[in-house]
């Protein structure tokens, strides 16, 4: 239906994401966004400063916002299931393209072409997407340390396991945040206000 792209983008806030797992405190797919587009700022951020790049960190930002939106028709599949082989793997890339086009197809027809850059990644923003990637497993890294903090046991090896994928990704600005920046996650809200 056009016109309902918005109603359906605010549900991000039903799917709960970590299904397989016990949690201490539920994370929605807005909660995770936010997180994801707050990162995926600070890492291009980071790449002007640090490392001389020139990215538009506003824009990875907006891309972060709307990395997991077609997670609104699909659901959030959970990560063993989604990597259980190439066949699944590709499987669920393509229903996730199909449901971006599903969701532009709930927009006005004039602004379509703004969006689906947002939704679809196009090859002008492959850097950016490259941050946005590192952020979102960064904001899986965050929510292991969240539960562990929690005395959840259940997210000691999946903490492990997504640190080293983003690791392996070899991202500069990943390895910086995880240095500079994620160890204040572990400090109670007494500890953050010094």
């Amino acid at each position: 239906m056009e016109n309902s792209f918005f109603a359906m983008i605010s549900r991000m806030r039903y799917i709960d994401r970590w299904a397989l797992m016990r949690n201490e405190h539920s994370e929605n797919l807005c909660e995770h966004s936010f997180d994801v587009a707050v990162i995926a700022h600070a890492l291009a951020t980071l790449r002007n400063e640090r490392f001389g790049g020139h990215v538009n960190g506003e824009r990875a930002a907006l891309l972060g916002l709307f990395h997991d939106a077609p997670e609104t028709l699909t659901g959030d599949l959970p990560t063993p299931v989604k990597y259980y082989s190439d066949a699944v793997r590709d499987a669920y890339k393509t229903m996730e393209a199909q449901a971006c086009e599903s969701l532009l197809e709930m927009l006005p027809a004039a602004l379509q072409t703004a969006y689906r850059p947002l939704l679809l990644p196009q090859p002008a923003d492959a850097e950016l997407w490259t941050l946005v990637k590192a952020a979102d497993k960064i904001s899986a890294l965050i929510k292991c340390l969240e539960e562990r903090k929690a005395g959840n046991g259940e997210f000691v090896m999946a903490a492990q396991g997504v640190r080293a994928i983003i690791e392996r990704m070899d991202v500069p600005e990943a390895q910086v945040f995880l240095e500079e920046f994620l160890p204040a996650y572990e400090l109670t809200l007494d500890e953050l206000r010094g």
